[in-house]
């Protein structure tokens, strides 16, 4: 591989982190939101609902978009779109009379900034001429994980020195991280996705049955990993009886670490490694650790069940997503945004399943997690009946 090839996988890298400060930052805040500015926890599921939301909408209007402006554009147009919301939490609130929809309007900005980097980034590490596509999609996935870890670490020790009350510095602080990526995607190269005449029409697409076990695939990935992510602090926090810091540190980062170690394990022995195997365990995990998360009467069962969890849906995505490079060849930027439409519409409706759940059961967000258990439960059906070992049939 072109040694400057290696540059551009580092920057998708470090993209994968920005996602995952959009994505994980503002959870962290839930309860202080609450507190502070007196919003209700169905609004605040809102919020998340939302972000996911409109890069649902992004995902879906992005495909035929990207191919005419090109990657380079599209890239430095999503993480410049990342900063601006992210800065945007700062000042915001304080501008709108209720202050929900000053966080609203910096989710929507950068809520659009990441539904492009879902698009773009896969696709760009896909071009780049790699021997292991499968290996280098699931490292390039736990980098997101990685990035989490970092997001409620850092966030948290800020929280513990400094106070909750100065939260808005750390966010200008986050703003700084797709910054500086953006000015690397201003020089590093940038392969095409497709040679020739290899790519398949959006009608042929669209055709495919297994396109669509796929599509659903990736509603479940994206829907198991964040009805347990996006609630894992406000969860450690309020069922489990522990302070904010603790919540913090033992909720999502415990979460985002055993995913990440999921996914750099498979990174690097994934060749060795049968892909559905690995799938069809991991959903099975994923809905033992729902049942241990929400029945369990132990505070240490509880977080065991989240930490068991992000082990679980560590290679769902990555793994969806390579499966689907494998099985539909030519699929190209068309067939990206899609899968990353499915997976943002799981990502969107599984935590605000939780939220509504837990309202309507006096904010219980066991019962709220253990509604979500359907999005594991569908995943591994639909991988066993529909994804067999030889996907063409499918065609």
């Amino acid at each position: 591989m072109n040694p400057n090839y290696h540059k551009t996988i580092r920057a998708c890298f470090m993209s994968y982190i920005v996602q995952a400060i959009v994505n994980n930052f503002v959870p962290l805040l839930f309860l202080t939101f609450e507190k502070e500015y007196g919003i209700s926890l169905p609004r605040i599921a809102l919020l998340v609902s939302v972000n996911f939301g409109i890069q649902l909408l992004v995902d879906l209007l992005s495909a035929g978009v990207i191919d005419r402006i090109g990657y380079r554009i599209s890239m430095i147009t999503a993480l410049g779109l990342c900063a601006s919301g992210l800065f945007s939490l700062t000042i915001f609130p304080e501008v709108f009379s209720d202050p929900w929809y000053g966080f609203l309007g910096a989710v929507m900005i950068y809520g659009a900034g990441g539904g492009l980097l879902e698009v773009l980034v896969s696709p760009l590490v896909e071009a780049c001429p790699t021997e292991n596509k499968e290996k280098t999609m699931s490292m390039l996935h736990s980098f997101y994980c990685w990035g989490h870890v970092g997001v409620v670490l850092l966030s948290t020790v800020f929280f513990v020195l400094f106070g909750l009350e100065n939260w808005r510095i750390i966010a200008a602080f986050w703003t700084l991280v797709p910054v500086v990526n953006l000015i690397l995607f201003f020089k590093v190269p940038i392969a095409p996705l497709i040679k020739g005449e290899e790519g398949i029409s959006f009608r042929t697409l669209i055709g495919k049955k297994v396109f669509w076990v796929f599509m659903l695939l990736m509603v479940c990935a994206g829907a198991g990993e964040q009805a347990v992510s996006q609630w894992a602090s406000a969860f450690a926090e309020e069922s489990l009886g522990v302070k904010k810091a603790i919540g913090d540190l033992t909720g999502p980062m415990f979460f985002a670490g055993m995913m990440g170690i999921s996914r750099a394990l498979y990174g690097t022995y994934g060749e060795r490694l049968d892909l559905k195997k690995m799938m069809m365990g991991s959903g099975l995990l994923c809905v033992a650790s729902y049942f241990l998360i929400a029945l369990s009467s132990h505070p240490a069962l509880g977080l065991l069940g989240c930490g068991l969890c992000g082990l679980s849906v560590g290679i769902m995505w990555p793994g969806t997503f390579s499966m689907a490079s494998a099985a539909i060849r030519g699929g190209g930027t068309a067939m990206f945004a899609f899968l990353a439409l499915a997976g943002d519409f799981g990502c969107s409706g599984g935590p605000a399943l939780v939220g509504r759940i837990s309202a309507l059961m006096g904010n219980n967000l066991k019962m709220g997690i253990l509604a979500a258990v359907i999005f594991p439960f569908i995943f591994v059906l639909a991988l066993k009946m529909s994804v067999g070992r030889k996907t063409h049939a499918l065609e």
